[in-house]
């Protein structure tokens, strides 16, 4: 036992519960409920994912060890990778990142279950889950949770590291628990608030009227009974570096900052602004990097990531207070931190994810969201997981948790993505989503780097206009104009032209891309 592993664990009558990754593998059977701790690739276990992956290649157990994997969100990539490429995943939710676990998905190996963030946590509680497990006993649990901690304070609570997600809930419904001390990073202590699951209709109010306030406890309580190992970690997070701002982002940026001035000078919004939430991603960096040079001040963030580009709020004194579930930081982003971690520490709050994007507190605190979909039709539906609405992605995310629920609901995207087979590529604006995650319901404002579209009390066929005249790329907008012309023309015969769609055609340029590499269409 190390010095500082001693250290970390204030409570001694824990350290009889030290054991080596070794001791834990045999543990592990085949067909097991499985939770990891983290969120978006940061506070999850590795020590021992990486152990069990190594014991199923060693032993050629590939198909032969799999798991049902419930997490916060993403994981680390190149563990889950391993999982993935060894056939370990027999069942996995909610949100991933990595091309593996894409591959296994979409190759129908490993079945996703895709939900609201805010609602896994909860779901699990119900049982949700766990309700086909062949043990009648067992089907409202889990067999064992791996939490990944940067400590355990006297009362035997677990301090978790840089994320929160599901964590609670997860060591709740565990039958076993094993912690990951993880040794080479600070601990965490004083910047979560954690609250347990409470099952309705036994559930109070939660008292949150501003991004500051706390009404948990600083760990996670557990019973010591469960807790089948504490294993001593000094492996690091491992999230990609972000790529640059380039003149596409800056653009989408600047308009929105545009905007925001302008809610502001009509008085539909304060001088700071509301409390921000930005999704995962470069557009979403190079946003909020828009909104840190900017004139706004005093602002604060609800948010369920806290990535590289809000630290320049942190450096810069224009942010009050920033509350999310998980700090996602690159190497860079972490160094940075750490050097300041007495300072930074003092103006975050992590909480678990049913909190973070709980809808009740987003539509109390007036957030304004901000997510990048996969596509926008002309009507406002947006997707963000499956691209030609059956290859997945990532998943939802929290995504519909915010837009559904915030005072502005923004979907920020390019206005196309380049392919190797038509110089404009393909068309973030069509005439219909191929897959629905955000209704036309849902949406308040799009944006890309060509403009903004403004939607807020306009009825569908103003919609199209608005979105294709000021979002649309200028190679396929007179092409959507003429759509929509069409569409209009034969619902005026059918006299259903609330919101004009022709069936046969709708697709066709979805179509064409897949035929001939181009959404660029000769006619509708």
């Amino acid at each position: 036992m190390s010095a500082i592993l001693k250290s970390r664990i204030k409570n001694p009558a824990l350290l009889n519960k030290l054991r080596t990754v070794e001791e834990v593998v045999p543990f592990f059977e085949n067909d097991m409920y499985m939770g990891w701790s983290g969120f978006t690739g940061v506070g999850g276990p590795k020590v021992v994912p990486v152990a069990l992956a190594d014991h199923v290649e060693k032993n050629k157990l590939q198909n032969k060890l799999r798991f049902t994997l419930i997490t916060g969100a993403s994981t680390d990539t190149d563990v889950e990778g391993r999982w993935a490429s060894l056939g370990m995943l027999k069942r996995r939710t909610p949100h991933q990142v990595g091309k593996p676990i894409q591959k296994v998905i979409n190759e129908g190996s490993t079945l996703f279950f895709d939900k609201h963030l805010s609602m896994v946590p909860q779901d699990l509680c119900y049982g949700f889950y766990t309700k086909d497990r062949a043990d009648p006993a067992r089907r409202n649990s889990i067999d064992v949770a791996l939490v990944e901690a940067t400590g355990i304070d006297e009362n035997g609570q677990i301090i978790l590291g840089p994320s929160v997600g599901a964590a609670p809930e997860l060591v709740a419904y565990a039958d076993k628990v094993i912690i990951e001390i993880n040794t080479s990073i600070p601990s965490f202590y004083g910047l979560h608030d954690i609250q347990m699951p409470e099952n309705p209709p036994f559930r109070t109010p939660f008292p949150v009227t501003s991004v500051t306030d706390r009404f948990g406890t600083p760990g996670i309580p557990v019973n010591p009974d469960k807790i089948l190992a504490i294993i001593e970690s000094d492996a690091r997070d491992s999230v990609p570096d972000n790529t640059p701002s380039d003149a596409m982002s800056q653009a989408i940026a600047n308009h929105l900052v545009h905007f925001f001035q302008n809610e502001v000078k009509q008085g539909r919004m304060p001088e700071n602004l509301l409390p921000l939430q930005s999704g995962i991603g470069n557009i979403a960096n190079a946003v909020v990097e828009g909104l840190a040079s900017s004139s706004f001040e005093n602002l604060n963030v609800w948010t369920e990531v806290f990535q590289d580009s809000f630290l320049d709020f942190l450096e810069n004194g224009k942010l009050n207070f920033a509350t999310s579930t998980s700090v996602r930081l690159t190497q860079a982003g972490f160094k940075r931190f750490f050097a300041n971690f007495d300072e930074f520490k003092q103006k975050i709050l992590l909480r678990s994810q049913y909190i973070s994007n709980h809808p009740e507190i987003i539509r109390r605190l007036g957030v304004i969201a901000m997510n990048t979909p996969v596509e926008v039709d002309i009507y406002g539906q947006a997707n963000s997981t499956c691209v030609n609405g059956s290859r997945m992605l990532n998943g939802l995310g929290g995504s519909g948790d915010f837009l559904r629920n915030a005072k502005l609901s923004i979907m920020h995207t390019p206005s196309a993505r380049p392919t190797k087979t038509d110089p404009t590529g393909i068309s973030c604006i069509v005439p219909m989503a191929t897959h629905v995650d955000h209704t036309e319901h849902d949406l308040d404002v799009v944006v890309t780097d060509q403009g903004l579209a403004d939607l807020r009390g306009l009825a569908p066929r103003e919609r199209s206009r608005a979105i294709i005249k000021n979002c649309a790329h200028p190679d396929f907008k007179d092409q959507l104009l003429d759509y929509v012309e069409f569409a209009e023309n034969y619902c005026t015969k059918t006299r259903s032209l609330h919101e004009p769609q022709v069936l046969s055609s709708v697709f066709k340029m979805q179509a064409n891309l897949a035929e001939n590499g181009t959404m660029k269409l000769k006619s509708w």
